[in-house]
């Protein structure tokens, strides 16, 4: 269980593959980085998540729940252990996430 319901929910909007709810706790405005690179949100997650089969396995969370550290697996790339850190607006939505292989 993650302590950020946010983040909770987008988690298992990825493993669902419900892309509708992913969209749904995101702001209208959210950006994403991928190693360090800013990408346009929906091109990357269309590939590296719902056109790829895309699955987050939890190994770790930090004390707010807005960073974690994660088996990330998809059909284009197999499994890497990557960092996913969260900003969380104040209406309870994802403003931002940044991702990247540790």
């Amino acid at each position: 269980m993650l302590t950020d319901p946010a983040v909770r929910a987008l988690v298992a909007a990825v493993n669902a593959g419900d892309r509708e709810a992913f969209h749904g706790v995101l702001t209208p405005d959210a950006t994403m980085s991928d190693d360090g690179s800013d990408r346009d949100l929906q091109q990357w997650t269309d590939r590296e998540i719902f056109g790829a089969g895309g699955h987050m396995d939890i190994e770790s969370e930090s004390e707010d729940g807005r960073s974690l550290i994660v088996r990330f697996r998809n059909d284009t790339w197999g499994e890497m252990r990557t960092a996913w850190r969260f900003e969380v607006a104040e209406n309870g939505r994802i403003s931002r996430f940044e991702t990247g292989q540790t």
